[in-house]
C-alpha cells in the first residue's frame, strides 16, 4: 500500500510539472510568453505611408539616426521576428539634417537642434545632402516630411517636395502608386496631421478651406477640406488594401495639445505696480469705450503687481475698433497719437487660459515676449501716462497672429481634425484594419503620461521624453512609444503576439554629436 502511495504521488508531482512547464515562457520575444505568431498577418513585405512622423522627422530635421528609429522602422525589426522582410529607408547622408546646395545650408530646410543647456540651438552645417542628388531603387519607409492626405494621391508631387523627389520613382508618379508597387503583404498608414498642423503652427494665418473642394488652390498654411481629406484617405486605403492586404492606419491627435503650443503660458508677463497702473490706464478706458459700442465681454484684464499677467495678443475675430478709439481720444491726444493707438489695439484683447476659449502661445514666439517692437524706437521705454511701457511685444504692443493660435482657430482646428477621425475610423472598421487612437495616447501624455518600463513619458518640452525640441515631433522614446502602440493594435486586430519594445532602450534627446 505505501509502495503504491509513493507511484501515486510521483504521478501527482509529474503531472503538476508538465503544467508548470506549459506556463514557461516559450519565447520571450511574445506579448503573452507563448511562441511568437504572425496570426493572420503577412509581415513578409511592410509598407509605411505616411508624413514626417512616419519618416522619423526630429528636432526640427530629417537626419539619419532620427530616421532609424522612426516607428516603422520599429516597427519592422519586430515584424522581423515573424517573417518580415527587409525594411529599407531613403536615408539622408548624415546627422546634420536638411538640403544643402552649391555647398550651402538651405534655411528652408536647416539644421537639427539639440539642447545646448539654455535651449534649443542648431548644429552646425551644411549638411551633405545635396536637394539634388536623387536615390534609386525601392523604399519601404515612405514617410514624406510636409505631406498632407491629398498630396500621397497627386501625380507630380516629387516636383513639389524634394524628400519625394530624392526617391519617388518619377516626376509624374504618386507617393500611393510607388507604395502600391511594391506588392506589399502589410501597411501601415497615419497621415493627416499636416492638413492642420500648418494652419495652427502658422497661427492660423492660413485659410480654413471648409467651401473649398479644389486642392489645388490651397495655400500651404491652408486647413483641408474635409471632404477633400475623405477622398484622398480613402483612395489610398483602397488602393493599399486590394487583393486582400492587411494593415494598420491611426487617426489624429488634437495638434494644439503638442508642446509646441502648450509650453508657453498664456500668462507669463511680471509687472511691478507702477507699470500695471499705467496699463490699467489706458486698458481700463478702451473697455468703457467698447462697453458703450455694445461689447458685452471685457477684452482687457485688470492687471496686477504679479508674475502671471496675461499677455496682450490680436483676435481678428473681434469687431475693429480702430475709428471709434481715434475719435474718443484726440481730443485729448491729437489725431495722431490717437490714430496710432486706434491702430495698435483696434482688435486687442487679452489671452484667455480658461478652459473652452484657451489661447495658445507658440513656441517659436518665447523669444520675443517683452522685447522691444519692430518699428518703434527700441530706446522707448515709456510714452506719456497713461499708456505705460508702449513698445514691449505681448505687454503693452500685441502678440501678432503668428504668434497665437486663438482660441477661435483652435476650434476650427478641432472641428477639422474630428472630420478627419470619422473618416479614418470608417475606414478602418470598413475593411477590417487595425485601428491606432493616437488621440487618447496623445490625451494620456499630457493628463499624467504614460508608464512603461521604469519609464513615465508626458508631453512635457523638454523634460517629458516624448517630444523632440521642435515640440511637434517625437523623440526616439516618444517613436518607440509610438510603435508599441501600433503593436497593440495589430496584436488585437489580427492575433500576433509581437511583444513592444523596451522604452529604455531609447533616449530622450540626441546630443550634439551623433
Amino acid at each position: 500500500m505505501i509502495k503504491n502511495f509513493k507511484w501515486l504521488l510521483f504521478a501527482s508531482l509529474a503531472f503538476v510539472a508538465c503544467n508548470n512547464e506549459d506556463e514557461v515562457a516559450v519565447d520571450a520575444n511574445s506579448s503573452d510568453g507563448k511562441a511568437l505568431t504572425a496570426g493572420s498577418a503577412n509581415f513578409s513585405k511592410y509598407v509605411a505611408l505616411g508624413d514626417s512622423f512616419a519618416a522619423g522627422y526630429s528636432d526640427g530635421a530629417l537626419f539619419i539616426k532620427g530616421q532609424e528609429g522612426a516607428y516603422p522602422n520599429v516597427l519592422s525589426q519586430q515584424f522581423a521576428l515573424v517573417g518580415g522582410g527587409a525594411f529599407t529607408t531613403p536615408l539622408m547622408l548624415d546627422n546634420i539634417g536638411g538640403f544643402s546646395m552649391g555647398g550651402f545650408q538651405i534655411p528652408q530646410f536647416g539644421t537639427r537642434l539639440y539642447f545646448d543647456g539654455a535651449g534649443p540651438a542648431p548644429v552646425a552645417g551644411p549638411t551633405t545632402t545635396s536637394i539634388t542628388a536623387k536615390l534609386t531603387g525601392q523604399f519601404n519607409n515612405m514617410g514624406i516630411p510636409g505631406a498632407k492626405s491629398f498630396h500621397l494621391v497627386t501625380p507630380g508631387y516629387a516636383t513639389l517636395n524634394p524628400y519625394f523627389g530624392r526617391f519617388a520613382s518619377s516626376t509624374g508618379t504618386t507617393v500611393l502608386a510607388d507604395g502600391v508597387s511594391q506588392n506589399a503583404t502589410f501597411f501601415s498608414l497615419w497621415i493627416g496631421g499636416n492638413d492642420v498642423l500648418t494652419y495652427a503652427t502658422s497661427g492660423g494665418i492660413g485659410v480654413n478651406q471648409i467651401n473649398n473642394m479644389n486642392a489645388a488652390t490651397y495655400g500651404s498654411n491652408d486647413i483641408t477640406n474635409p471632404a477633400v481629406f475623405a477622398g484622398a484617405f480613402n483612395a489610398l486605403v483602397t488602393g493599399l488594401t486590394a487583393n486582400g492586404v492587411k494593415g494598420v492606419v491611426a487617426n489624429l491627435p488634437y495638434v494644439n495639445t503638442l508642446p509646441f503650443f502648450t509650453t508657453v503660458p498664456s500668462n507669463p508677463i511680471p509687472l511691478d505696480a507702477l507699470n500695471a497702473a499705467n496699463l490699467n490706464g489706458l486698458f481700463g478706458p478702451l473697455n468703457a469705450l467698447f462697453a458703450s459700442l455694445n461689447e458685452v465681454k471685457p477684452r482687457f484684464a485688470t492687471l496686477a503687481a504679479i508674475q502671471s499677467n496675461p499677455l496682450l495678443i490680436i483676435d481678428e475675430t473681434l469687431l475693429p475698433r480702430a475709428a471709434a478709439i481715434k475719435a474718443a481720444l484726440t481730443p485729448t491726444y491729437g489725431s495722431t497719437f490717437a490714430g496710432l493707438i486706434g491702430d495698435i489695439f483696434s482688435q486687442a484683447r487679452h489671452a484667455s487660459n480658461v478652459v473652452g476659449s484657451k489661447d495658445y502661445i507658440l513656441l517659436t514666439s518665447r523669444g520675443v515676449l517683452g522685447k522691444p517692437v519692430n518699428g518703434l524706437d527700441p530706446n522707448t521705454t515709456v510714452l506719456v501716462p497713461p499708456f505705460g511701457p508702449f513698445n514691449a511685444l505681448g505687454v503693452s504692443y500685441p502678440l501678432q497672429d503668428r504668434h497665437v493660435l486663438t482660441a477661435d482657430e483652435a476650434l476650427q482646428v478641432k472641428v477639422a481634425t474630428d472630420a478627419f477621425n470619422i473618416t479614418i475610423q470608417s475606414s478602418a472598421t470598413s475593411k477590417g484594419l487595425a485601428f491606432v487612437d493616437t488621440k487618447v495616447v496623445m490625451d494620456q501624455l499630457g493628463n499624467g503620461g504614460i508608464t512603461a518600463n521604469g519609464y513615465k513619458v508626458t508631453s512635457a518640452y523638454v523634460t517629458g521624453g516624448a517630444f523632440s525640441l521642435d515640440g511637434v515631433h517625437p523623440s526616439p522614446r516618444g517613436y518607440a512609444l509610438i510603435a508599441n502602440k501600433f503593436i497593440e493594435a495589430i496584436n488585437i486586430t489580427y492575433g500576433s503576439n509581437l511583444k513592444g519594445v523596451d522604452l529604455s532602450n531609447y533616449r530622450i534627446l540626441f546630443p550634439k554629436t551623433l
